[in-house]
């Protein structure tokens, strides 16, 4: 189950992504002609990026939600990227002949799966030898703020509480190679490193702060925690106008922490 659903507060997320703010570990490593997987593509704005730095080589862009496929269709349609297509998918299954692409990618992917080492194995399958897994995924444990919020350590408190019951990894981005390492990865092949988000001006706190507020009443996260009895519609609002508050807020900065992992097939 993805915690976070498909509900358009979580979209609005995923459309703003993008290779440069999202995959700079992975781009100085991509050639023309060289075929890709995205594995857990969302909507497809990264994806098709990949595959402009790819192409004329194939990209095929891996989901298991028919529906978000169909936006990441229509994204490829506008954006005029006709190398890359998009398939319904299983991440613990991926259709796909063993050794079948030079490079595979995965952006916040791990986090939401209940064996990560078993997907990390299917992506090593699919790679061609000393070809590259690219993974990266956020650390709710690293994420800072200003100003201090009580609210905000609630709801962080909340997701991780979440995260466990769906059994989920809230702090997945440490725990990447390690997961790496696990699904037999040779550590002499494997890059480790972070990167952030940062939302500090008015227009990122606004945006940011928004979309958190409706995640947190209206989203698969809010219907998760509805459902495991961690929360009640009260305090779900309460932690929405706790968002709503740290938006407004003149000198407010959030930094999301990723963990970053380059491995070799």
């Amino acid at each position: 189950m993805y915690l976070h659903g498909h509900h358009d507060s979580v979209l609005r997320s995923h459309r703003w992504r993008t290779a440069a703010n999202s995959a700079t570990h992975l781009l100085p490593h991509l050639r023309e002609g060289m075929s890709l997987l995205d594995v857990g593509c969302g909507p497809g704005t990264v994806t098709v990026d990949l595959a402009r730095s790819v192409a004329p080589g194939e990209v095929v862009g891996l989901d298991s939600a028919p529906e978000v496929l169909e936006e990441a269709r229509a994204h490829a349609a506008d954006a005029g990227v006709g190398t890359v297509r998009f398939e319904v998918g299983d991440a613990y299954r991926l259709p796909f002949d063993d050794a079948s692409f030079d490079v595979v990618h995965a952006h916040q992917l791990l986090q939401h799966l209940t064996d990560p080492v078993a997907a990390l194995r299917e992506m090593r399958r699919v790679a061609r030898p000393g070809g590259l897994v690219a993974v990266r995924d956020s650390d709710y444990g690293g994420f800072a703020w200003f100003p201090e919020s009580d609210g905000l350590e609630e709801w962080r408190q909340l997701y991780r509480e979440v995260a466990a019951a769906l059994g989920a990894q809230a702090d997945a981005g440490r725990r990447l190679s390690s997961w790496v390492r696990e699904a037999g990865f040779d550590p002499d092949g494997v890059e480790v490193g972070a990167g952030t988000w940062c939302y500090a001006t008015a227009v990122e706190r606004a945006w940011w702060s928004r979309l958190w507020a409706d995640r947190c009443v209206a989203s698969g996260f809010a219907s998760a925690a509805l459902a495991h009895g961690l929360a009640d519609e009260v305090a779900l609002e309460q932690l929405a106008e706790a968002w709503r508050a740290w938006g407004e807020e003149q000198d407010g900065w959030f930094v999301v922490l990723h963990g970053e992992v380059l491995a070799r097939a």
